[in-house]
């Protein structure tokens, strides 16, 4: 009579424990995206595991290019080597790996052993606290030494974070609220926003409880969620000088997005680790006015996400799919 293998067992020297891949794909799924889409699939190959884009999660209005798809699966590879190397194994990637296969985005082999370090265990243990904060936060300034943090989080992986002073904040401030306004005239843009926010929703999309409320007056740093309709959370004052970041990178198109994917998400588990709140803003960048977000003064960089950073209240997780919907078998 054959026994039944534990699935939890590896079988060959490469195959990967079904244990160990439902813990490296529940931090990878962990990440941010755009509406909270998760445009992400995951398939295991021995001991490798591919990145790959969900076409029926893009947006094709807001995101035409893809360029928000490739950003968020960015951010899920940075969480999954993370996963790896406190699962004390050696994450190798490789970003854009076939030319043929444009969903396949990045694979991560887990090589030999490795004894994650502290900064790697404390990065890992943000990665469940991170939570897209989009409601008013204090008027307690960020300290110098930890945005200075911020800024190292996105260099180490290639990314470059802009700390916007009064009068940027001011100029970038208007030009999302322009951006916004041209968004929201249009019926095609309005129906892809509601196909994921607002109501309750239990594995993806944005809730209501996630939403926060719209601001009294623009322009605001933050997104209007509901056009037309009340406002879950009603109206709220949002800080006067907010602090505003860009992330940049040296160069746009797909692997660079990926880039700066891990460079937002070691940003964003920087931040959580430090007890700072964040939410983006990336109206501008969804549209015609997205080359003006660049401080002329900065070259020729390309920026790829704005961030409000702050302190604020502790919001509720937006929903997650369940690794088996996500892995493809």
């Amino acid at each position: 009579m054959a026994s039944r293998r534990d699935p939890s067992r590896r079988t060959t020297a490469k195959e990967l424990p079904r244990r160990l891949v439902d813990e490296l794909l529940a931090a990878a799924t962990a990440a941010p995206s755009m509406h909270n889409t998760q445009p992400w699939r995951f398939r295991v190959n021995q001991d490798m595991i591919e990145v790959r884009a969900d076409p029926e999660r893009m947006l094709l209005i807001t995101d035409p290019t893809s360029r928000a798809v490739h950003i968020a699966c960015g951010a899920a590879v940075l969480n999954l080597r993370l996963a790896a190397a406190v699962a004390g194994r050696e994450p190798v990637l490789q970003i854009l790996p076939y030319p043929d296969q444009p969903l396949l985005l990045a694979t991560v082999r887990l090589a030999g052993p490795h004894r994650a370090g502290q900064a790697e265990r404390g990065l890992h243990a943000a990665i469940t606290e991170r939570h897209t904060n989009r409601g008013p936060f204090s008027g307690r300034p960020v300290p110098q030494a930890a945005l200075a943090e911020l800024a190292d989080a996105a260099r180490v992986e290639g990314g470059i974070l802009h700390l916007l002073d009064a009068s940027e904040t001011a100029r970038v401030l208007y030009l999302a609220w322009v951006a916004e306004r041209d968004l929201l005239a249009d019926r095609a843009y309005r129906a892809e926003l509601a196909r994921w926010a607002g109501g309750a929703r239990c594995q993806d999309g944005i809730p209501d409880g996630s939403l926060g409320p719209r601001a009294l007056r623009p322009p605001a740093a933050v997104r209007e969620f509901v056009p037309g309709g009340p406002a879950p959370a009603g109206y709220a004052r949002f800080e006067e000088h907010p602090q505003l970041a860009v992330l940049s990178m040296p160069f746009g198109g797909r692997a660079h997005w990926l880039l700066a994917g891990q460079a937002l998400q070691r940003v964003l588990l920087t931040a959580t680790a430090h007890g700072i709140a964040a939410s983006p803003l990336t109206q501008p960048l969804e549209t015609g006015l997205a080359r003006l977000v660049a401080d002329p003064r900065t070259g020729r960089e390309v920026p790829q996400m704005i961030l409000r950073l702050g302190y604020g209240p502790p919001v509720p997780a937006a929903p997650r799919r369940p690794v088996p919907e996500v892995l493809d078998e």
